[in-house]
C-alpha cells in the first residue's frame, strides 16, 4: 500500500511524503510512481522552485518554501485530487493523510 502524507500550510499545500508501493503494477510500472514523479519534476523542472527533494529506497519527500507552495499549487493540488480518485478506485491500495505543518519558512 502507498502511504501519502500531504503537508498544509495555511490554507496551501506546502509538500508531500509518499512511501511504499501500491502493488497494482510490476515495480517501475506504477500510476501512481509516474504520477508522483510528474509533478516532482514539474515543480523542480517547469516551474523551477527551490523543492527540497528527498529520495530513499521507497520513498519520496517534496517540500515548498512557502513562497515557492504558492506558486506549486496547481500541481500540489492536481496530485493531491489525483491520489484521492485513485484511492477511491484501487481500493486498498493508497491512503491518503492531510496534515498541517506550522514551522515552514
Amino acid at each position: 500500500m502507498i502511504q501519502a502524507d500531504f503537508f498544509k500550510t495555511g490554507e496551501l499545500l506546502s509538500g508531500f511524503s509518499l512511501s511504499g508501493h501500491a502493488g497494482y503494477d510490476d515495480y517501475g510500472h506504477d500510476i501512481v510512481c509516474a504520477s508522483v514523479q510528474m509533478t516532482a519534476n514539474a515543480l523542480t523542472e517547469v516551474l523551477k522552485l527551490k523543492a527540497d527533494v528527498s529520495v530513499g529506497e521507497n520513498v519520496i519527500q517534496v517540500k515548498l518554501s512557502k513562497q515557492d507552495a504558492q506558486k506549486g499549487q496547481s500541481f500540489l493540488q492536481a496530485l493531491l485530487l489525483h491520489l484521492n480518485i485513485l484511492a477511491e478506485d484501487y481500493e486498498g491500495t493508497i491512503k491518503v493523510n492531510l496534515s498541517e505543518v506550522y514551522n515552514n519558512a
